[in-house]
């Protein structure tokens, strides 16, 4: 099942690469429903909080009617410390991810702020669903930037 959700968040990815945003795709599903999408939008709306994940996070905020959304959270790229500290503000329970993220990684690649047990919440991780697909949709665009 995890390849479905993560599928669905590389549709999200495809919408950000379309606009010229760098591809990272977001999908959050509770009780087996997505209740959030979110693609890359900081270039769209001159924006920098406007992560996959924010946006995201925003649009199972209005689906949920609550700040406290729980569920899983499929992101194609790993996140960066501003959407980590979100997704566990958030109380999202899974955090699954595509590719690694080797600059801003912060659930493991460069700091670890889903295992950091000072919070009074934590989040599962699973790593690499998708990975290959997840990579290539990123080598791709910037590829075509240079």
């Amino acid at each position: 099942m995890d390849s479905y959700y993560m599928n669905e968040a590389l549709k999200e990815a495809k919408k950000a690469y379309d606009l010229g945003e760098v591809p990272i795709g977001c999908v959050i599903v509770r009780d087996g429903a997505i209740i959030g999408r979110g693609h890359n939008r900081t270039e769209t709306d001159e924006s920098a909080t406007h992560h996959a994940e924010i946006m995201a996070l925003k649009a199972a905020d209005e689906a949920t009617e609550g700040w406290r959304i729980g569920g899983d959270l499929y992101v194609t790229v790993e996140p960066c410390p501003m959407c980590m500290g979100a997704i566990l503000n958030s109380r999202i329970e899974r955090l699954i991810i595509g590719t690694d993220n080797p600059r801003f990684g912060a659930a493991g690649s460069v700091v670890n702020l889903a295992a950091f047990r000072a919070f009074n919440h934590s989040v599962d991780v699973t790593e690499g669903v998708c990975a290959e697909k997840c990579r290539a949709l990123m080598q791709s665009f910037f590829k075509g930037l240079r």
